[in-house]
């Protein structure tokens, strides 16, 4: 273990689509001070942990990059410092903003039981909750909500929302939710809804009723591109449903495109246009809530597996085993990094070659369903993560209001 692993040990143990189904309810923009949500974004194809949260104060950080190191704070394209150990991707300006307001907890050298590199097995294994792929149908977002307390039920038609072209696995299950997508068709003309508004409108309540929603559904789709660059518009698409009163309490919003076999160094490489998007995605979601309701409100930010320490041969990583996991909100008591940190020796190295792993994604996941949303420890192992004992959920990771 490195020398710090001990201290940060100690902080872990203590610590699609129709123009009608385009269309966001008209919602009422309060909530009761009761409330909390919860937000899961799924990074897919494997985020590079040590690119996102650099460990530039390791001694060996530099060497075991092998040309992809972000350099130290201060430096040129240097890291964000954190905690004089830690820091993290100059391209996430906003979450370390938020580190220093004390509403960011970066998690690192985590990773969910599953240790073989195929993006299926990994990300099915990470959504259903269980140890091994496959191994339960449902996912354990969806069996949380079944055992939220009354209250946090009550009077939602919906308890989740997954803000994705399909229901993604951790949203599927038992419990009443819904799914949202943007249209992958071209949008209403704005000029050709209005001439028919001012036709028609007037003479019929229904025909008015549904060009109004179709006029909504225009400026809803206005400004989302295609690819990674609509995450922003994704996550303030989450933040309308979950303002709402009688809304969901929870979302799972999907980011794709994290699989940097190639290519990941550079300004304007994926992997930087990808970590943009995710800051300006926390970024939009808190402005779309509002500072009352982002004050009740944790997100998840995950991904299937790390990457490889080292640069390969086509200046990328490959498929790895322990990474970072980022836990943002207002509700989250922050400005910590937690890491029970290995080391990154050659000898310390997971199979020789990945971060490894000292953290389980399903510690993280326990707390904030336990601290934050209220679901009681027995569900959790009997339902939510059968079989995950050994998974103890982290403390302290949440503010008490």
């Amino acid at each position: 273990m490195a020398g710090r692993g001990l201290d940060r040990r100690q902080l872990i143990a203590g610590a699609g689509l129709t123009i009608g189904a385009l269309v966001l309810p008209r919602l009422a923009w309060s909530a009761t001070p009761t409330d909390r949500r919860l937000v899961v974004v799924i990074l897919r194809g494997a985020m590079d942990g040590l690119s996102a949260a650099p460990a530039y104060g390791d001694p060996d950080f530099e060497t075991a990059r092998n040309g992809l190191a972000i350099p130290r704070p201060g430096q040129e394209g240097g890291a964000l410092d954190l905690d004089g150990f830690f820091g993290l991707n100059p391209a996430l300006k906003g979450l370390a903003g938020r580190y220093a307001a004390k509403e960011l907890v970066v998690v690192h050298a985590i990773a969910s039981p599953y240790r073989d590199r195929s993006h299926f097995d990994a990300q099915n294994l990470l959504e259903n909750g269980s140890d091994k792929p496959y191994g339960l149908a449902d996912g354990w977002l969806n069996r949380a909500l079944d055992g939220l307390p009354p209250a946090s039920r009550a009077g939602r038609k919906d308890l989740g929302v997954a803000v994705a072209a399909s229901m993604p696995l951790m949203m599927r299950g038992p419990s009443p939710v819904t799914s949202w997508s943007p249209s992958l068709l071209p949008s209403p003309d704005a000029g050709l809804i209005a001439r028919a508004q001012a036709l028609y409108g007037a003479s019929d309540p229904k025909l008015a009723a549904a060009l109004s929603a179709a006029s909504d559904a225009q400026r809803q789709a206005e400004g989302m591109g295609r690819g990674q660059d609509n995450f922003p518009a994704l996550m303030a698409a989450a933040a309308r449903f979950l303002r709402a009163p009688d809304g969901p309490c929870a979302a799972v919003v999907e980011s794709t495109g994290w699989d940097t076999h190639a290519g990941q160094k550079g300004e304007f490489g994926a992997l930087q246009r990808n970590l943009r998007g995710l800051d300006a995605g926390i970024d939009a979601l808190a402005v779309g809530l509002g500072d009352d309701a982002w004050s009740r409100t944790a997100v998840l930010v995950v991904t299937e597996f790390g990457r490889t320490v080292a640069m390969n041969g086509t200046a990328g990583t490959d498929h790895g085993a322990g990474g970072a996991a980022f836990l943002v909100g207002g509700a989250v008591k922050g400005g910590r990094v937690l890491a029970d940190w290995p080391g990154l020796k050659p000898a310390d190295l997971y199979a020789g070659r990945d971060l490894k792993p000292t953290a389980d994604l399903r510690a993280l996941f326990k707390a904030a369903l336990r601290d934050h949303m209220g679901v009681d420890d027995a569900r959790l192992e009997r339902d939510v993560f059968p079989g995950s004992s050994s998974a103890k959920p982290m403390d302290g990771l949440f503010r008490q209001t």
